[in-house]
């Protein structure tokens, strides 16, 4: 496993997706973002969901995606359904 599991919410299976969507070390993700990074790796699996969405965003502000402002929340489930066609 790489740098990117010792943030939280990031386990094997989605590290080797953000390495498939080329993210690979912390710094990227940062720069990257949440919301790019989900959507590379939905761009790969169309089954990436909120849950993933969340946890990115977690991971970047280092904590467990339960405790992400509601605002926060809130502007990810927009940004989802925006791009999964769902609003």
């Amino acid at each position: 496993m790489g740098e990117l599991t010792t943030l939280p919410n990031i386990a094997a299976k989605l590290e080797a997706q953000l390495a498939d969507a080329g993210i690979t070390t912390i710094d990227e993700l940062r720069r990257v973002g949440s919301r790019e990074a989900w959507l590379r790796i939905l761009a790969r699996d169309p089954s990436a969901c909120i849950m993933r969405l969340s946890a990115l965003e977690g991971a970047i502000q280092g904590v467990r995606w339960h405790y992400l402002d509601e605002d926060i929340r809130r502007d990810l489930k927009e940004f989802y359904q925006e791009h999964k066609g769902q609003k």
